[in-house]
Formats: structure tokens, sequence, C-alpha cells
């Protein structure tokens, strides 16, 4: 169990991005499927990390848009795998804002993402 618990902390993911008015909507916070997007990537990251095999999303689910997300903003997107089975992982990913002049940062969406590790067939094969 502590080998598992090393390779979730070893593979976990953080990227750092600033909320750019191309990205965002008329209401000028992001828009969230760029936010999606964004998740997706730092899910896929981490899952590849973890395993160190191809892996593709199967799906998305439960994403939580708790706060938006205003243009020039810091943004943190955090990926662990929170989840394994044999042959599938469960990522969940965090987006937190923190505003670029003041202190403190806050959580504003999460979700989760299920990925399948693939073969050279393309067919499901174990994570481990």
């Amino acid at each position: 169990m502590k080998e598992f618990e090393e390779k979730v902390n070893q593979s976990e993911t953080r990227i750092f991005k600033v909320v750019f008015p191309n990205t965002t909507n008329h209401y000028d916070t992001l828009f969230g499927g760029t936010a999606m997007q964004l998740m997706d990537e730092v899910a896929f990251i981490t899952a590849t990390r973890f395993c160190r095999k191809k892996v593709v999303t199967v799906s998305s689910s439960k994403i939580d848009f708790n706060e938006a997300i205003p243009a020039d903003t810091i943004i943190e997107l955090v990926g662990r795998v929170i989840k394994i089975g044999n042959t599938s992982l469960e990522v969940q990913v965090q987006i937190f804002k923190e505003e670029m002049y003041e202190e403190g940062r806050r959580k504003a969406i999460e979700g989760l993402f299920t990925f399948v590790a693939i073969g050279e067939d393309r067919k499901p094969t174990s994570v481990i």
C-alpha cells in the first residue's frame, strides 16, 4: 500500500496558467469548455505519469463549477489519481484561482476523469 501511495504522490500534476481574455466568455470569465479541456489535459498527464502506459479518456463526470474565474486571474490545476482498477484509473482535477495582486487562493472547479490503459493492439491492458 505504501508503494501505491508513493506512486500517487509522484504522479500528482500541477500546472499554472493565466486566464487571458481570449479564453473568456461574454461575462469576462473562463469558458467552461476551456476549463474542461485544461482539466482533461492535466488528468491525462497525471494518468500517464502514474502508469507510464498509453491511456485514453473514457469519461468525465461530476464537474462542479463552484466559482467563476475572471480574466487576469492565475489558476492552478492539480491532478491526482484517486482510484485504480485493473485497466482503468480515476483522476480528480481541481482548479484553484488566485487574484494576481492579492494573497490567497480558492478552489473554483473540481471534476473526475476516468482513463483506460491500452496496449499496442488498442485493447485495454493493466494499469500496473
